[in-house]
């Protein structure tokens, strides 16, 4: 079975292939199903509206099942922004956003907040969709420290934990990860559905 998955992200593509490893389940990206790139406007209100939202044009692109996920950062104090755009909620680069945060964060004692991920799973275009959630908790440090990983994993440790993602490296956060819980949970699902 051939899946396509919505990135253009190479490490993304390679992440979720390993969780698919002796399923018979190919993890396709986009230009192995020879489609263009697709920018889709991600207008949705929730990550399961925007990952739903990559999957239909995905599937519609390609004619193949799809899986797309959407990600964010909850942070408590903050209303849980910047949630479902936190890619763009402060324009610039990730240090901008990381900053940018930091500064909002730094008169508030509650620095709580969560990594949030939904999956959405399309057999087809037509199909009823399927989704999965991941989540980490953890805080928001008062520096950014830490030079792996991406967007706000400088500034987030993970209960459990003294240092943030970006500190403690891929290994640890890839075990951790709300990314790695929920395509977890769609493989055991994608896993049972082959049999």
């Amino acid at each position: 079975m051939e899946i396509v998955l919505a990135t253009t992200n190479p490490g993304k593509i390679a992440e979720v292939n390993s969780l698919f490893k002796d399923s018979g389940i190919s993890i396709l990206s986009i230009n192995d199903a020879k489609v263009p790139a697709l920018e889709v406007e991600e207008t949705g209100d929730t990550f399961a509206e925007n990952a739903e939202l990559k999957a239909r044009a995905f599937a519609v692109a390609t004619g193949l099942p799809v899986l797309a996920d959407d990600s964010g950062l909850e942070v408590t104090a903050l209303g849980n922004q910047p949630g479902v755009k936190s890619a763009r909620w402060v324009s610039g680069s990730d240090t901008d956003r990381n900053t940018a945060l930091l500064e909002k964060l730094s008169t508030i004692k509650d620095r709580s907040a969560r990594f949030k991920t939904v999956i959405c799973y399309l057999e087809n275009a037509d199909a009823e969709p399927h989704f999965f959630v991941g989540t980490v908790s953890g805080t928001i440090n008062t520096v950014a420290s830490g030079k792996t990983g991406f967007g706000y994993d400088p500034i987030f440790i993970p209960d459990g934990h003294t240092q943030t993602f970006a500190e403690l490296g891929m290994d640890v956060k890839n075990k951790l990860s709300h990314r790695a819980q929920a395509f977890t949970q769609a493989a055991t699902f994608l896993n049972k559905r082959q049999n």
